[in-house]
């Protein structure tokens, strides 16, 4: 319930604080205006319900998760005949001329809301609403923090897809300046992640409260200044040819390998982040539900598996989830406010026409490379906990009943597919039973949220910056592996390969370390709506791993927005 109020409230913000200038020109019938809205902290909440708000994207391709796993060399395009959208985007055809609009669109929306707390919080005084002065003082640097960290992930979010984005910095800029180079757009999203860290207050993650769960803090900020160098750099060096180890800042300055070792150091040590005691335990499918006398997982209980939830340190499952550090936050969908509340990924991205307990039925999209499963080592636990071997008993797929779809290898994401219990009311998602819901729609089930931070991450990137093992064996040991107690590069990119798999990082790993040119030598048999057939990508090595730019925003500019190449 705590999930549907934020979202209902995030929803009503938007008919308040909507983007642009419609909201500047409409008479505010609840005499809220940029110049008196941010004058309480229930305020500033709900002004920042509106900055997270742009993290859901009505067009499904414009979610960040499916579009990067459909890019990837992980998953297929898949569906039914006619799901050509999946099809194309995972062939590196645009399936028409908007298809990442929203992204583009929302991310926008975000930076502008974003850039309105920055500006009137700066001299805002909060004092009468607390306690004392340094509570009033937590506050305001933890909304400015918040502020800065969101228009860093907005940006971060485009320039992944598109490259050098137009830099809108404050409520007056003009709307119509050109794009930014790759190398300006990377600079201003250094210094905010910078501006985040250094103004957010240093609170350890169980001491922040299971109320700020999904919201960004400190440690978080810390976590993706290594995601942006790590792109940064490597999208430099191998996709643009010009070698770098510098992060650059906005101010002319720049950051080096070692500054940003330096703040993952800190989250390492500091945060209370840590990793699960079971990858498994993160995923869903680990709950091990007793209703009608039978669990939803035969191993699951066998192996002891124990989901930790998706609502910070509660200890409502487990011990509660320590190693998630960022997520966007889904409850149930509504046909009458908007799906994308919902997380459809599971639902596009589960079994075709197959309803099974536990795996409920989904579009088909993304069935997985059986390369992956062929060269992933048994006695690696995330193994079988990523990947879901169809017609096994083991797996609780034994009734599955294939030819439904097109591009089936035998091998669906197990992560993020569509989970449902046999209980009092049938069978039903899982999220409809535990949170007691009414709307039985399979369509509306999934209120999975999607991680977008682990502090399995931390660890990996911190044995990348630093060309050390420890992180990466950290992550192995949790795994059931054997430590390595050598750092190589090409052992560091199949820790993450495993780690990450169906979490939307591959295609950014391939991207930046410049092997995405290589990664789709590949021809797969497959069968298409029970036909057999062979599968293979042509990737196109002149975009350079960006998508294009909105072709409505490229006439908008009025030639102020150049298309990226090969689009």
């Amino acid at each position: 319930m705590k999930k549907i109020i934020y979202i209902i409230t995030a929803a009503l913000l938007v008919l308040i604080t909507s983007c642009g200038e419609d909201f500047l020109d409409t008479r505010n019938l609840y005499e809220k205006s940029l110049d008196n809205f941010y004058s309480s902290p229930q305020d500033i909440n709900e002004a920042m319900a509106g900055v997270y708000h742009s993290l859901y994207t009505p067009g499904v391709h414009s979610m960040e998760g499916l579009a990067a796993n459909l890019l990837s060399d992980l998953m297929l395009g898949g569906g039914g005949p006619d799901d050509k959208s999946a099809k194309r985007v995972d062939a590196f055809i645009d399936p028409e001329e908007d298809t990442y609009h929203d992204l583009w669109k929302m991310s926008y929306n975000g930076i502008y809301r974003a850039n309105a707390i920055i500006e009137k919080v700066q001299d805002a005084d909060y004092s009468e609403y607390f306690f004392t002065d340094a509570e009033a003082i937590d506050f305001k640097n933890q909304t400015i923090g918040e502020a800065y960290f969101m228009r860093a992930f907005y940006y971060f979010r485009m320039a992944k897809f598109f490259g050098g984005v137009p830099l809108i910095l404050s409520t007056e800029d003009p709307r119509n300046v050109g794009r930014a180079t790759m190398t300006e757009t990377f600079a201003q999203i250094a210094s905010d992640l910078k501006m985040a860290i250094e103004t957010m207050p240093t609170v350890a993650f169980p001491a922040i409260g299971t109320e700020r769960y999904g919201h960004a803090n400190k440690w978080v900020a810390e976590a993706y200044m290594g995601r942006a160098y790590l792109f940064y750099t490597g999208y430099m060096t191998n996709m643009e040819g010009t070698a770098t180890t510098d992060l650059p800042l906005a101010d002319g300055g720049a950051l080096t390998g070692t500054d940003v070792a330096g703040y993952l150091e800190d989250c390492i040590n500091n945060s209370g982040y840590e990793l699960a005691t079971d990858f498994r335990n993160l995923w869903p499918y680990s709950y091990v539900n007793t209703s009608a006398g039978e669990t939803v997982l035969p191993w699951a209980e066998t192996e002891g598996l124990e989901w930790v939830g998706q609502d910070g340190h509660s200890p409502t499952f487990g011990t509660g989830n320590y190693e998630t550090m960022f997520a966007i936050r889904y409850a149930f969908g509504d046909w009458g406010y908007g799906q994308y509340y919902n997380n459809r990924i599971p639902l596009f991205f589960g079994l075709r026409d197959n309803s099974l307990v536990p795996f409920g039925q989904g579009w088909g999209w993304g069935p997985v490379n059986y390369q992956l499963w062929n060269n992933w080592d048994d006695t690696d636990d995330r193994k079988r906990g990523s990947i879901l071997e169809l017609g096994v008993a083991e797996m609780g797929t034994q009734a599955y009943e294939g030819d439904k779809g097109d591009h089936e290898t035998g091998f669906f994401n197990k992560k993020y597919t569509t989970i449902q219990h046999d209980g009092d009311d049938g069978v039903a998602g899982m999220f409809y039973y535990l949170y007691g819901l009414s709307n039985n729609d399979m369509q509306l089930w999934a209120a999975q949220d999607y991680i977008l931070m682990r502090f399995a991450d931390v660890l990996l990137m911190h044995s990348e910056i630093t060309e050390t093992a420890t992180g990466m064996d950290e992550v192995r040991i949790r795994a059931g592996l054997t430590p390595l107690g050598a750092y190589s590069l090409a052992d560091l990119k199949e820790e993450r390969k495993y780690e990450f798999a169906f979490e939307g990082l591959r295609w950014f790993d391939l991207v930046r370390w410049g092997d995405v040119e290589t990664a789709f030598d590949y021809t797969l048999d497959v069968r298409n709506s029970g036909v057999d057939a062979q599968y293979s990508v042509n990737y196109r090595p002149e975009t350079k791993g960006l998508l294009p730019i909105p072709e409505t925003e490229v006439r908008l500019s009025n030639g102020a927005y150049q298309q990226n190449p090969g689009w």
